[in-house]
């Protein structure tokens, strides 16, 4: 079994979105820390704590991540497909927050193993939703309810 931490990855390039992160997430009185990646291939590294992500106590692995579609290198669809590959990594829950609202690219998130789809920019009632995964009574929302 791994040791997760209560802490959140967000994979994002853009750097206005990751400020309306912050904020959503000050406003839902989330406290936990947000670890933030700018592109896939970072993701990848930080998750197998590999490179400048080996330090553990610094990089934690997280209990949610926060997941772009549209990232450089590699996008969010391969992050995904790579996670599911890693036992035990795929038992953390995997959120999809992107401009995307194409009903194509959240079918394939939710085979690719995401537990939610969410479109930006988030709002308090997602990062409410969001964090019921952390606790692990989050209901699959991959889906339009």
């Amino acid at each position: 079994m791994i040791a997760i931490n209560r802490a959140i990855l967000l994979a994002e390039d853009d750097e206005n979105d990751v400020f309306f992160m912050r904020r959503a997430l000050q406003k839902a009185q989330i406290e936990l820390p947000l670890h933030v990646v700018p592109n896939g291939q970072e993701a990848l590294d930080y998750l197998s704590g590999t490179g400048k992500y080996g330090d553990r106590d610094h990089y934690p692995l997280p209990s949610l991540v926060l997941l772009d579609l549209k990232m450089p290198f590699l996008d969010g669809f391969d992050v995904l497909t790579w996670i599911q590959s890693q036992w035990p990594l795929k038992e953390i829950p995997v959120v999809v927050l992107t401009s995307s609202s194409e009903e194509r690219d959240r079918k394939k998130a939710q085979d690719l193993g995401a537990k939610a789809y969410f479109v930006k920019p988030p709002t308090s009632e997602m990062i409410q939703e969001m964090m019921r995964f952390v606790d692990g009574h989050g209901r699959n929302a991959a889906t339009p309810a």
